[in-house]
């Protein structure tokens, strides 16, 4: 499976360097020069590693780290930056980072570093997740992918989340509210609105024929999986 890759950093050069070396080595890479659009390809994509600078227009990269894990979003970090005193380096490991590398830096000694807390991270996962079920659905927790009658369903990380907690919670029923600080962590900024997009997006996927039901509206409270 080809491992997603989130790199923000504002030197574009580096960015363009970056993006090409490790596209070539087999990772599929977004690059952003700042912070503003990275909460929301978080939520919406599955993104397996960040690599950060600290040295950003809009936030230093660490704080932006540590707002991260506040959130409970714990996407590895590795974190790519000029700041290399020792003093420097343990405070971007405190505030949430898994690895830190100094500017100038090897690209090879880079890829090294990533497969490593990949490997780390991987490793983690599988021992703690399990396949879940729902009648023909199957959600594969280590691929993050969905089944229906064993084919594959194209969702989101975002869908993919909320047909976990669906299931996880199946047959009762789940409000707005609750699915918004479970999938969206910061729900003071999110409209609850957003939830039922986001519900009849999934809906549409997992039941495009809409002859199973297996979501069902309760009106004005909130969503139940039957």
């Amino acid at each position: 499976m080809q491992e997603h890759i989130l790199i923000v950093d504002d030197d574009n050069d580096i960015l363009e360097l970056l993006e090409y070396n490790l596209s070539n080595a087999g990772y599929d890479v977004l690059g952003f020069l700042n912070t503003k659009h990275v909460r929301r390809v978080l939520q919406e994509e599955e993104i397996d590693l960040i690599i950060m600078d600290r040295n950003l227009p809009d936030i230093e990269g660490s704080t932006y780290v540590e707002m991260l894990r506040s959130k409970n979003i714990n996407t590895p970090v590795i974190f790519l930056s000029a700041k290399d005193t020792q003093e420097d380096i343990n405070d971007g490991l405190l505030k949430g980072g898994d690895d830190y590398i100094t500017k100038p830096f090897d690209i090879e000694e880079l890829q090294l570093r990533i497969k490593a807390v990949l490997n780390r991270y991987n490793i983690n996962s599988k021992e703690t997740q399990k396949d879940l079920e729902y009648k023909d659905i199957k959600l594969d927790l280590n691929l993050h992918k969905a089944f229906i009658d064993n084919y594959e369903v194209d969702l989101t990380k975002l869908e993919t989340s909320l047909l976990h907690i669906l299931i996880v919670n199946k047959g009762k029923v789940l409000d707005r509210e609750f699915l918004l600080k479970q999938i969206w962590k910061d729900s003071d900024n999110i409209h609850q609105k957003t939830v039922n997009v986001a519900i009849k997006r999934l809906k549409e996927k997992i039941d495009p024929f809409k002859n199973k039901d297996y979501i069902k509206t309760i009106r004005g409270v909130g969503y139940l999986l039957n």
